[in-house]
């Protein structure tokens, strides 16, 4: 921890100015993947721009309510926290069912998450995810979205050829890494913010005829307390165990996200950090399945900002939670979010994901030093598996029976089982 050079500690308490400069900077950070996923779920569910605006609303509000409900009561710690990547998985491949199928399948994932670590039992099935399964999940996440992003790259065909688009967004994504290269601190950390701020000014003067219509402004608080999830028992035994699944990964990547940035800081007492950090996951998993949103996680993102800033303090996401609340009830501010093009918020989730497949890369490479021919076969089979359900017509999908569809028709939840296969049975007596 000394060599990072920390100018505030855990503990340490900047002042009042300092704390909401400190908070501005998490708040630069944690937007990017709020106004992403929040866009790209409301635009599957809802055709009205009012109910998008409510439904990102609604997001912003869980994430503010998870940042602060974890830094001042949870793991205590100095972690960004969004939507979760996987649940939106989870959501593509529930497009057939019910919103409040969905919601609920949410709600009462996030309940047993709460109920696994508060008995102790997540513990004994962390055994099942071997390196060659976390890294599997990692990169599972990343391939069974592309159908989405082919969506977002090519939304607006109507009126902008598909090869401008491709151009534009090919042309997007190098000049983000390219920028990622060059930029250092800050403005390596806010990169995104950036990029979705020129690229869609950029292509907004390029192609005028893509702006689209914002929603109308919706009244101070009336418009959100809107379209809750009130029917919490329409199940699906299909979509709940396809989302069940998602929050085993969810989990995965919530202990990964905690135990990190513990040891970069060496905090203290950390099995009660970890348990207070997942049961209070699963709560807040539960609380946005009752507001029919996607569900949050801790991010990985935040020892790089650290490292760069020098400030590990868990003080200054206090600011940053109450500022996400606060935009939360102001919707004339989201409604900015409605003008950037779906070409930019693909290709920046293009970028996005991209880190996940490193880290998942990364994680292959160290833990497994001699990567032998058949931890390949485990972690490959699953990948082809995931890509072929992910692009099956929808004519196949449709002939599935119906409790299926979420399962065998979700290439992420066919992965997470093929890999579980490959690892635990046909090559169950292969050790690292």
């Amino acid at each position: 921890m000394d060599k990072l050079n920390l100018k505030y500690r855990l503990e340490d308490k900047p002042s009042f100015w300092r704390n909401i400069l400190f908070g501005l900077q998490w708040l630069a950070i944690a937007m990017p993947m709020i106004i992403i996923v929040g866009k790209i779920v409301a635009t599957l569910q809802f055709d009205d721009p009012n109910r998008q605006l409510i439904y990102i609303q609604k997001v912003f509000f869980v994430i503010g309510l998870s940042i602060l409900v974890q830094v001042i009561w949870g793991h205590k710690l100095p972690l960004v926290i969004g939507p979760a990547a996987v649940l939106l998985v989870g959501i593509t491949a529930s497009q057939g069912s019910e919103i409040n199928t969905v919601y609920s399948s949410i709600m009462f994932g996030g309940l047993i998450l709460t109920i696994l670590s508060i008995s102790g039992l997540f513990g004994h099935l962390k055994k099942l995810f071997t390196p060659r399964v976390v890294v599997t999940i990692l990169m599972l996440i990343s391939f069974t979205l592309i159908p989405m992003i082919i969506d977002l790259l090519f939304a607006n065909s109507a009126t902008i050829s598909p090869l401008t688009n491709l151009v534009f967004a090919l042309v997007f994504v190098f000049s983000l890494f390219l920028a990622n290269k060059i930029l250092t601190g800050i403005w390596k950390s806010t990169l995104i913010v950036w990029g979705m701020l020129f690229g869609s000014i950029i292509y907004i003067i390029l192609f005028p005829e893509s702006v689209t219509k914002a929603a109308a402004s919706t009244s101070f608080i009336s418009g959100f307390f809107a379209d809750f999830n009130t029917q919490i028992f329409p199940l699906e035994i299909g979509t709940l165990i396809s989302f069940l699944i998602c929050f085993i990964a969810l989990a995965i990547n919530d202990l990964g996200s905690i135990q990190s940035i513990g040891d970069m800081l060496n905090a203290d007492n950390m099995p009660k950090r970890i348990s207070k950090g997942i049961t209070l996951t699963g709560i807040l998993n539960a609380i946005a399945g009752f507001f029919a949103v996607i569900g949050p996680v801790n991010y990985s993102l935040s020892p790089g900002v650290i490292a760069s800033t020098g400030v590990a303090s868990r003080y200054p996401l206090i600011p940053t939670g109450i500022a996400l609340i606060i935009l939360a009830f102001f919707p004339p501010a989201l409604n900015l979010i409605a003008v950037i093009p779906s070409v930019v918020i693909g290709s920046t989730f293009i970028y996005t994901l991209c880190s996940q497949l490193a880290a998942g890369l990364l994680l292959a490479f160290n833990s497994m030093k001699d990567f032998r021919l058949e931890y390949g076969l485990i972690i490959g089979l699953p990948l082809m598996l995931s890509i072929l359900i992910s692009f099956l017509p929808d004519t196949v999908v449709m002939a599935f029976p119906i409790w299926l569809k979420p399962i065998l028709g979700n290439g992420f939840v066919v992965g997470v089982l093929a890999v579980m296969i490959m690892e635990h049975i046909i090559y169950k007596k292969i050790k690292s």
